[in-house]
């Protein structure tokens, strides 16, 4: 594989730390959530995985589109990262939710399933954790 783009990031204290990427322009406090007996109040893992997940995802399905001709410019996509215990280990869980304003329901549909074919994050976490696609 080539080689297009390096994202780099350290991380100072896990969960309960700061995290910073090398350019600068990221550099956030991390908390536990209140749901894992955190203080919340600051950003987690999972919610940077459902920030690039979603938006990597709705990348790839506005490139579907493009390539159809389908006007999908009204589009969002969400992201849920669940984070569980699996055993005596932890694993995530992904729901991506998809709203296309204005595209048949089935066409919508299509283009999700096209655009989790071609998104790095869906081919990076295919076999590795549960990802389920809804059309809303």
């Amino acid at each position: 594989m080539k080689i297009l783009y390096t994202a780099e990031a350290t991380a100072w204290g896990g969960r309960e730390g700061r995290t910073a990427t090398t350019d600068g322009i990221l550099d956030v406090t991390l908390a536990l959530p209140k749901e894992l007996g955190g203080p919340g109040g600051h950003t987690n893992p999972e919610q940077l995985f459902a920030a690039g997940y979603a938006s990597c995802f709705h990348s790839a399905l506005k490139l579907i589109a493009a390539r159809e001709k389908i006007d999908v410019s009204e589009s969002a996509i969400t992201a849920r990262v669940g984070l569980g215990a699996r055993g005596s280990y932890f694993s995530l869980a992904v729901v991506l939710e998809a709203e296309l304003p204005g595209v048949e329901r089935a066409t919508a549909q299509e283009l999700v399933e096209e655009a989790h074919q071609v998104c790095p994050y869906s081919n990076a976490t295919r076999g590795n954790i549960e990802v389920t696609l809804t059309v809303v």
